[in-house]
């Protein structure tokens, strides 16, 4: 039993105990005792409950008042550049299992069931052994289980894709008519708990995809008016694609976008591993940051980051072009909040040291040295560093000593 299960069965009995004394028996369900049901899964026990605990909750009463239930499951619509989905499913004496869908993941079967016919056709679809051509019981939250019917409901909110709940039997005959009626008496109220967590996961998916999860953190936390500044030390990378004018010049827009999507495929990952954050898409720039308590290991954090993402485009071959990038590091104080006007409105930030390392990105396009850091990161790290000497850079009064690395730092592996 999984701690989900734990601990929904500790607040479980009592009300199990009052639905089961409703239920007159198998064939017919009281009204009480889908009153009951219905009131537990619009009340604040239930809304409270994170998915493996209501489906587990859902399930344990719908047996409780008679249901021959052998396989209950939710499958939640979502909007995610990667993910179509989640699965929640829930079968007596077994471990509540959850399973997030990727577009890439759906099974072809998936387009035959009745999953799917009930999904797209926003009608109930119910489906036994003998459907020709229906195949429900190959795919994997059915399969093996020896089902004999399957009652799957859509789950229509009010826009957005349509979500199903799935109801599975083993007994000889499948669900009784009254049985069904049950399962549709209860299912608005079941579709205003599960939008509700859709939406959750919809708000919470969409903020970390366009904003990233730090800003994503302040919107939630109602930090989104003009003028709410922070200020926090960081360090900070801005990585920048090398001689794209001339690449957007020569190849078509398709293909230039297929590359720039190829690039942030080995720019971001890298960063977002190391514990940073991409703050801005810039074209075809990026720039990051990495905070924390500790200067030295942020620092050294970014510099990872830098040197997985030179390694992973060094090893990135084209046909018709070669991939390179610039990188900048510097270590310093930043301000970080809104700016905009009326109800439009950007995170970013801003601050000299902001200024410092696009200026630092300037001189590594002109050296060619695929990545160059201020002093402040050179002195934090601990690697072998070299001085390129002391540039002017625009916008600043006083000359700024550079750093470069040796070509075996990037040869390293770290794990």
């Amino acid at each position: 039993m999984t701690p989900a299960d734990l601990r929904s069965a500790r607040s479980l009995p009592t009300d199990i105990a009052e639905i089961e004394d409703f239920s007159p028996g198998r064939g017919a369900v009281s009204p009480a005792a889908i009153l009951a049901l219905i009131e537990w899964l619009s009340g604040d026990e239930a809304h409270a409950l994170d998915e493996a605990d209501l489906i587990f909750g859902l399930g344990r009463r719908l047996q409780a008042i008679g249901l021959p239930l052998d396989r209950l499951a939710l499958h939640l619509r979502t909007l995610h550049p990667e993910i179509i989905g989640r699965s929640i499913a829930w079968a007596p004496n077994e471990p509540i299992q959850i399973r997030d869908r990727e577009y890439g993941d759906v099974s072809p079967l998936f387009a035959k069931s009745a999953l799917w016919k009930a999904m797209s056709a926003r009608q109930t679809v119910i489906a036994d052994r003998t459907d020709n051509g229906d195949q429900w019981e190959q795919l994997d939250t059915f399969a093996g289980r020896d089902l004999v019917e399957l009652m799957v409901v859509p789950l229509c909110n009010a826009d957005g894709p349509v979500s199903a709940a799935s109801f599975g039997t083993r007994r000889r005959g499948g669900f009784t008519p009254a049985e069904r009626q049950v399962i549709e008496r209860i299912m608005p109220s079941l579709r205003n708990v599960c939008e509700l967590r859709t939406l959750r996961q919809v708000e919470l998916s969409l903020l970390d995809t366009y904003v990233g999860p730090m800003t994503a953190q302040r919107i939630l936390a109602g930090r989104i008016r003009t003028g709410e500044i922070e200020t926090m030390e960081a360090a900070l990378m801005l990585c920048d694609l090398r001689h794209f004018t001339e690449l957007s010049n020569a190849l078509p827009s398709e293909r230039v976008l297929e590359l720039l999507n190829v690039y942030f495929d080995a720019v971001v990952p890298a960063i977002t591993h190391r514990g940073g954050e991409v703050l801005k898409f810039m074209g075809d720039a990026v720039l990051a940051v990495f905070p924390g308590y500790d200067a030295a290991r942020s620092a050294r954090a970014a510099f990872k980051a830098a040197r997985d993402i030179l390694g992973r485009i060094d090893g990135l071959r084209f046909p018709d072009t070669q991939l390179q990038a610039g990188i900048a590091l510097h270590y310093g104080e930043v301000s970080y909040g809104n700016i905009g006007s009326g109800r439009r409105l950007d995170f970013t930030i801003v601050g000299p040291d902001v200024n410092l390392v696009s200026r630092i990105q300037g001189v590594c396009s002109e050296t060619g040295d695929p990545l160059l850091m201020s002093q402040e990161v050179a002195d934090l790290l601990e690697v072998e560093t070299v001085s390129i000497g002391y540039r002017r850079l625009k916008g600043f009064k006083e000359k700024v000593e550079l750093f470069a690395i040796t070509p075996s730092p990037l040869e390293e592996k770290d794990t």
